[in-house]
């Protein structure tokens, strides 16, 4: 892993915003947009906009934790746990 991977998840991880939607893709993978912007008010959490959520999602996915499928026009989105567990092992395994 290259210290600009790890840089990209690191800083991806900073924000408690994306971190609450990487644990919505935890608990269910392949949610679109729409379910992750009312899954925020569900939860009674702060409402994002979809374009606040979207930003995010290009973040998470340009750092590789989160995967992209589509289900004819609708974004699926999933969490992908191998950039996590490579960090894990090239960096935090060091002190752990």
């Amino acid at each position: 892993m290259t210290q600009d991977q790890l840089d990209a998840i690191f800083k991806a991880l900073a924000d408690p915003t994306r971190r609450r939607i990487l644990d919505r893709l935890a608990t269910r993978p392949n949610q679109s947009l729409f379910e992750l912007c009312a899954g925020a008010m569900a939860e009674g959490q702060p409402a994002l906009s979809r374009q606040a959520v979207s930003q995010h999602l290009d973040m998470l996915e340009r750092a590789g934790l989160v995967r992209v499928e589509w289900s004819g026009r609708t974004k699926l989105h999933a969490l992908e746990l191998g950039p996590l567990r490579a960090a894990q092992a090239a960096w935090l395994g060091r002190y752990l």
